[in-house]
């Protein structure tokens, strides 16, 4: 089982930063793709970004390429979302996931993930 704990959300203006933090309960964090997705009022979850387990590998949402940055540091079993240049249409919860992942694992896909934190809330205002 592995707990997984985001913060770091709140309420920012269009055109600034937040970094969401996800922090994971298990040593073995460090053997899981983790992955960021959100989630606005009334749509379906999205995937924004994700990274493997050895941080070599990243993918991300058109909507988050050139603004988005994922990162992990396995010492602290902690990822990260740095978020630049936010806009409206960014506010969501924000969760991140972790997976086994493993061949053909296809990250954009909500339920090839194993484990979810509980969310935070973004909101870009104009």
């Amino acid at each position: 089982q592995v707990q997984l704990v985001e913060s770091g959300g709140g309420l920012v203006q269009a055109g600034g930063s937040l970094r969401l933090s996800c922090a994971a309960s298990r040593r073995a964090f460090n053997t899981y793709t983790m992955g960021w997705f959100r989630q606005a009022p009334g749509k379906e979850r999205d995937f924004v970004a994700a990274i493997t387990w050895s941080g070599g590998t990243t993918w991300y949402a058109d909507s988050a390429k050139g603004r988005f940055t994922i990162s992990r540091d396995n010492a602290k079993s902690t990822v990260y979302l740095q978020m630049n240049s936010l806009k409206p249409e960014d506010t969501a919860v924000y969760y991140c996931a972790a997976a086994r992942g493993g061949y053909g694992f296809l990250p954009g896909v909500p339920t090839l993930y194993d484990y979810w934190g509980q969310g935070t809330q973004v909101t870009v205002s104009s």
